[in-house]
């Protein structure tokens, strides 16, 4: 994330590099690299089945994703999680139990996903336009891992999912 960084943003002076992080010794401005915050649904229905979405957009366009995204800077992740359901599908999300964390890759860029069961309340299902199709697959009619996206990320979510309902 800070490779490219070599000038201070705030006086211009030439950064000094440590473990994770540029510095200025002339201002005192300071960056650290960290891993991007995502917050994401499983949103589940009352067959059992389970709300994906395929993305319209690159990186990964065509392939199966999670209902979610990029928090908000001071974004809690139970809200931002709820927040990108309602964008991406219409519906407002009641979340249930914490599935967990995954690490990942966005770019290039390190990513921290924090994933989260729910049921859908209010609303009509319907895609936003970074969602070329919203669908319901039930434990047994995952796509294979090949049609998901993020190399592998997406494929232990849904593993993790798919195991709690065996």
């Amino acid at each position: 994330m800070l490779d490219g960084w070599t000038l201070c943003p705030q006086c211009g002076n030439q950064l000094t590099r440590g473990d994770n992080v540029v510095e200025c010794p002339a201002c005192g401005f300071f960056l650290y690299a960290h891993s991007a915050a995502t917050a994401s649904a499983l949103p589940e229905d009352e067959g059992g089945r389970v709300l994906l979405a395929r993305r319209a957009h690159e990186p990964f366009r065509g392939l199966w994703d999670l209902v979610g995204g990029f928090l908000a800077e001071g974004e809690h992740p139970a809200d931002g999680a709820r927040r990108e359901v309602r964008e991406e599908t219409g519906v407002e999300l009641e979340l249930g139990r914490f599935l967990g964390l995954w690490m990942g890759d966005y770019g290039g860029r390190a990513t921290l996903n924090l994933v989260w069961l729910g049921r859908m309340r209010a609303g009509e299902l319907v895609a936003a336009d970074d969602v070329a199709e919203l669908r319901w697959f039930a434990p047994d009619e995952l796509p294979s891992p090949d049609k998901l996206a993020f190399d592998g990320l997406i494929s232990d979510v849904l593993r993790a999912w798919r195991n709690e309902h065996a």
